[in-house]
């Protein structure tokens, strides 16, 4: 079994088990257990909490005490038992520090199953480049895959999701005994400080405004990615409460329509470089900020009939624009702006503005938002999304007056310091 073959498989599992639980737990545990708003949003802003820092705190480990693929199969394991645990709590308390558990062990793979690919990659002489984007694509699928079967086999309510994410990882960390062992990096000379891996010496890009501009509205983004992926299958289940909708497929199978949104980011991150080029960065967000409007205003006025479904696909395919223009592209604007000396420190901190910062208020103030518009078990959807629309516009009027734009060729100040 050649190596290509291996890694497509430890994406497919990495994402199948995040797929198996992110996008239908906040339905479980608002129908099924019964917790408020505010629960949900803070079990799922734990992910923001567990980014923070515990990507680059293993990325040092890996780096210095333990290969790559035995850290990598040890997180999972951790992470099979608190999967395992959380199918049977009852408690939001115990929900949140459970999941919390879980997601400082499997946040870090993300980060980690990138360095084993390209490590792996390069041992056999292949090009990273060619090779990786058409392995990491299974990653996706594999996401697509647990949403579908989560969704098919009617365990969206069920405890049986995270028992199905728990047999996932415990697979997935067997199966990374196969790839060939990652030695660690011996000559100290070569090794990133800790603070260089958790991102904290490019904290020094804040003295530039136009950087530090862009820093602050990467957590207000950061936070609107969350939204849907804590609430937007709660949105589509609550249709259940009107008869004439009881029925229908969309409150039968709404992973498999969620779904669709990564079917979407697929086909918009190619044309991510097309308009960056053309464009810029201020242009390209303003363009996801935008989308995002058009993502919760069409989930407002949504519904399961012939033109209320109509709406609601659509809000699936805009928000791979939303996503891939403001997370592809912020990347590679980090990437042209700064000096290569903290380029990889840069996105460390970009992922901790958005995917620490951003994602764990979004979830949590999300939380708030829909507790005030819900009343005797009753949320006032179209109220909730509008609000959330509204937002987003209020952000890219904001962003279109006071960011600059800038052209990717030329020399930052950043560059020169």
């Amino acid at each position: 079994m050649n190596i290509k073959f291996k890694l497509k498989i430890i994406f497919f599992l990495q994402f199948f088990i995040w797929g198996s639980w992110l996008i239908t737990l906040g339905s479980y545990m608002m129908e099924t257990l019964h917790f408020n708003g505010v629960t949900v949003g803070s079990v799922y802003g734990t992910m923001g909490i567990a980014s923070l820092f515990m990507p680059g705190l293993l990325g040092v480990v890996a780096d210095r005490w333990i290969p790559a693929n035995r850290l990598f199969m040890l997180c999972h394991l951790i992470g099979a038992v608190t999967l395992f645990i959380a199918a049977s709590v009852t408690s939001p308390f115990m929900m949140v520090v459970i999941i919390l558990i879980h997601c400082l062990a499997f946040m870090p793979t993300i980060a980690i199953s990138n360095s084993i690919s390209y490590s792996c990659l390069e041992a056999e002489n292949l090009d990273v480049i060619s090779q990786f984007p058409k392995i990491r694509i299974f990653g996706t699928i594999g996401f697509i895959v647990a949403m579908w079967l989560v969704s098919f086999l009617k365990f969206g309510l069920s405890n049986m999701q995270l028992y199905i994410a728990a047999a996932g990882s415990v697979l997935l960390s067997l199966y990374s005994l196969t790839l060939p062992l990652i030695n660690i990096t011996k000559d100290s000379s070569k090794r990133k400080s800790l603070a260089s891996s958790l991102g904290l010496d490019a904290f020094v890009l804040f003295k530039e405004p136009r950087i530090a501009i862009f820093f602050v509205f990467a957590v207000f983004l950061g936070g609107i990615l969350q939204i849907t992926n804590t609430f937007g299958n709660p949105f589509l289940l609550s249709f259940k409460n009107i008869p004439e909708y009881a029925d229908s497929l969309v409150v039968q199978y709404p992973s498999v329509l969620l779904s669709i949104s990564q079917m979407s980011e697929v086909v918009f991150i190619l044309f991510v470089p097309f308009f960056m080029k053309r464009l810029g960065i201020k242009y390209v967000m303003l363009i996801s900020m935008l989308a995002w409007v058009a993502r919760f205003g069409l989930f407002a006025y949504g519904d399961p009939s012939p033109t209320g479904f109509i709406l609601l696909l659509l809000s699936m395919i805009v928000y791979g624009c939303a996503f891939d223009f403001y997370n592809i592209s912020g990347s590679m604007y980090v990437e042209k702006s700064v000096s290569p000396s903290i380029r990889n420190s840069a996105q460390g901190l970009f992922m901790i503005m958005t995917n620490g910062f951003g994602a764990y208020l979004g979830s949590t103030i999300s939380g708030f938002v829909v507790d005030y518009y819900t009343t005797d078990d009753l949320t006032d959807w179209r109220t909730v999304w509008l609000s959330f629309a509204g937002y987003s516009l209020l952000l890219a009027i904001v962003f279109m007056i006071i960011f600059k734009n800038d052209d990717l060729n030329k020399t930052t100040t950043a560059n020169n310091k």
